[in-house]
């Protein structure tokens, strides 16, 4: 017998619904929670839900239901982020103007049911805790955030930077196969040649896989596969040489098996580099147009890959409300240990996302290296922070004098880039000036102790006096 429809009745009409929302690959399941739902279920677990497809009209049953609660724009939706599944979800509920949050995804209670209506819910009522009743978390895991759709410079790039970070991935790891067959097939290539993975070598291993293949070459053949004038004629009559003595493998079966490889693996290669080239290209030229992309790059250190990079992991500076969750969210933030007298250290966090963290640490290893403040504070800061070794006469430790810059540099990039975003906000309907960009004369006045913050100061709080105790 089909259970009989459950019958909606409307709330008032300025009350705040909170809706949870669990991702599904092919359907989610959406909870309610309000003051008056709770109120008339007893508890969060009894509120309504709906179930809907992973479809314009699945979307459009969500709204449907949301507004015989409640007007739009009283409704504040919460999901986890899973994947790529709730993205089509988080854009159509931005389209209609709905409040959209996201949360990390939530590890569930040891012994608890697991069903999508009680996740749901439990989103819904974690929404509600935070929003309507102002309820703090312990956990920061457990912080809602509110989804800022991303910066059309943004946007542009998050595809082609994750793409690039994988071919680049890929083009490692095949280089790293060339690497192992070259040891295995002719040990004594990499005696001459310093990379075997670069362009020369490689042409010379393409066209000639084998120790006894490039014996038997003519001269010119090998010489008509040079670029430019490398390598020198010296040192292919020495690569012909030792060819003939090679301490390679002798297997014809293994050799066959391995020139096989070879090939595919180099023409491979190729290909990965040719696309890297196009999205490098590409990438560059999305960078040059953006307010963003032309305020990261004037920084020292920063080219148009790392700069796309963090304009693709940031996506707005409004998702962040401080530097310090900037910081954070790049993996530039202090873990502290501490208890009594005796234990008292801290270090960088492991959290954050990885491609920034290491792009940030490349950022930091070419500003320090070239004529600008940045390298001014790492050389001052050295001696004061990092312990001098005697025996290497070098100091020790200066990975932490680099964390201290990179988070400077972030500091730095949250106060232009939110400075920037307000221009855009104050100039609409109006015509848009130049970005506001990273001045070193500016930076060095700052240093000395002569320059006042953008960010503007907070207004201070009344003094509030305690009455005095009288006697």
């Amino acid at each position: 017998m089909p259970k009989p429809a459950t019958k909606v009745i409307p709330l008032l009409a300025r009350e705040s619904v909170y809706v949870g929302v669990d991702v599904g690959k092919l359907r989610h399941v959406a909870g309610f929670v309000s003051s008056t739902l709770l109120k008339r279920h007893g508890r969060f677990e009894g509120c309504p839900v709906l179930t809907f497809e992973q479809s314009r009209e699945g979307f459009r049953a969500l709204i449907d239901r949301i507004r015989e609660y409640t007007p739009l724009e009283q409704c504040f939706v919460l999901l986890e982020k899973t994947g790529h599944y709730h993205q089509a979800l988080v854009q159509y509920l931005q389209e209609h103007d709905i409040s959209v949050y996201l949360i990390h995804v939530q590890e569930r209670p040891k012994g608890m049911i697991k069903t999508d209506k009680r996740d749901a819910l439990g989103l819904a009522n974690h929404l509600y805790n935070q929003l309507e009743l102002g309820v703090q978390v312990a956990d920061k895991l457990q912080l809602i955030r509110r989804a800022i759709p991303p910066t059309e410079a943004a946007s542009l790039l998050r595809g082609l930077i994750r793409h690039r970070y994988e071919l680049a991935h890929e083009a490692t790891r095949r280089k790293n196969k060339l690497i192992a067959i070259c040891d295995e097939l002719f040990p004594e290539f990499a005696h001459l040649f310093k990379d075997p993975n670069a362009p020369g070598a490689l042409a010379i291993r393409q066209h000639y896989p084998t120790p006894h293949a490039i014996a038997t070459a003519s001269f010119q053949a090998l010489r008509a596969l040079r670029l430019g004038s490398h390598p020198s004629d010296a040192k292919l009559n020495k690569l012909q040489e030792i060819a003939q003595q090679s301490i390679g493998t002798k297997d014809l079966g293994r050799q066959r098996g391995l020139a096989l490889e070879q090939g595919q693996l180099i023409a491979e290669l190729h290909l990965l580099q040719h696309h890297l080239d196009e999205l490098e290209e590409e990438i560059t030229r999305i960078v040059g147009q953006s307010r963003e992309g032309k305020i990261l790059t004037s920084i020292p250190g920063i080219g148009s890959i790392q700069a796309a990079t963090l304009i693709a992991a940031i996506g707005h500076i409004n998702n962040f409300p401080t530097a310090a969750a900037l910081k954070s969210y790049c993996g530039w933030a202090p873990t502290l240990t501490q208890s009594g007298k005796t234990l008292d250290h801290a270090k960088l966090s492991p959290k954050g996302t990885r491609t920034v963290k290491q792009m940030m640490f490349l950022i930091v290893s070419n500003a320090i290296q070239m004529d600008c403040e940045w390298a001014k504070i790492y050389e001052r800061l050295v001696p004061i922070k990092c312990i001098y070794d005697e025996r290497t006469r070098t100091y020790k430790g200066k990975l932490k004098v680099m964390g201290r810059i990179a988070g400077q540099i972030l500091s730095m990039i949250y106060a232009l880039l939110k400075r920037d975003a307000e221009i855009l906000h104050a100039s609409a309907g109006r015509p848009v000036p130049e970005p506001q960009l990273y001045d070193p004369v500016v930076h060095q006045t700052h240093r000395q102790g002569g320059y006042r913050a953008m960010k503007p100061k907070s207004p201070r709080s009344p003094l509030i006096q305690l009455p005095t105790k009288t006697s």
